[in-house]
């Protein structure tokens, strides 16, 4: 099955639960919580107090991405936040604090992520595959919205899911960035079963009908 994780970076923020309230009626599986730090990438965008928040807000399964350095400083937190699932970029710190990161967020009782950003090679997932529950792909450079899909990283979309089926068939494989109702084929065709898709979802004017769309990609042409 084929799960939409609108991200609120393409949310109107003065009305955050609200628009979460709406897609999560409109169908939505999960809702992706993007946290930038300046550093690791340029942007800055929202951290744990905005995710404490939105925890009392809705009972929806939040994705956290941590585009952020050494997240090992911070995972404890954004678990005791309310993140469902904490994932990890690979390029953000060493194997090892990686792994302690992952050990870490298991401890709290959360599902685990890593993600890799463009220019990142599939096997760069094999330290990490038995440990973790999904593996995100990025397919524009990570730290703002509204970018174009690099095709180039469906190969790697595509090496990844290989990995995942020999090893942690459990594992689901996310992409996020650029995705609309024209890219997500690919991406699925590529080996996702997670879509992440901020502005498609967020500025469609029938968001349930968006969602089923997208949900819908791998099933051929979309009309």
């Amino acid at each position: 099955m084929i799960k939409i994780a609108p991200s609120i970076l393409s949310a109107d923020f003065a009305r955050l639960g609200v628009e979460i309230s709406d897609v999560m009626a409109c169908g939505a599986d999960y809702i992706h919580f993007d946290v930038m730090d300046g550093m690791f990438v340029r942007n800055i965008s929202f951290g744990i107090p905005v995710l404490a928040s939105i925890r009392k807000a809705t009972d929806a399964f939040i994705d956290v991405h941590l585009m952020i350095e050494q997240p090992l400083r911070y995972v404890q937190r954004f678990c005791d936040s309310g993140a469902d699932l904490v994932n990890c970029h690979v390029e953000a710190d060493s194997v090892e604090n990686t792994r302690k990161a992952l050990d870490i967020i298991r401890s709290c009782g959360k599902k685990t992520g890593i993600t890799l950003s463009p220019g990142t090679k599939a096997d760069a997932v094999l330290p990490f595959i038995d440990d973790v529950d999904l593996i995100l792909v990025m397919t524009v450079y990570p730290g703002l919205g509204g970018q174009t899909l690099l095709f180039d990283q469906l190969d790697v979309v595509s090496g990844v899911r290989k990995i995942i089926d020999e090893r942690n068939p459990g594992c689901e494989l996310e992409v996020d960035g650029g995705i609309t109702l024209e890219t997500a084929p690919a991406a699925i065709a590529a080996g996702a079963n997670v879509l992440v898709s901020g502005s498609t979802v967020f500025h469609s004017g029938d968001r349930a009908a968006t969602i089923r769309a997208l949900r819908a990609a791998g099933d051929g042409p979309i009309l």
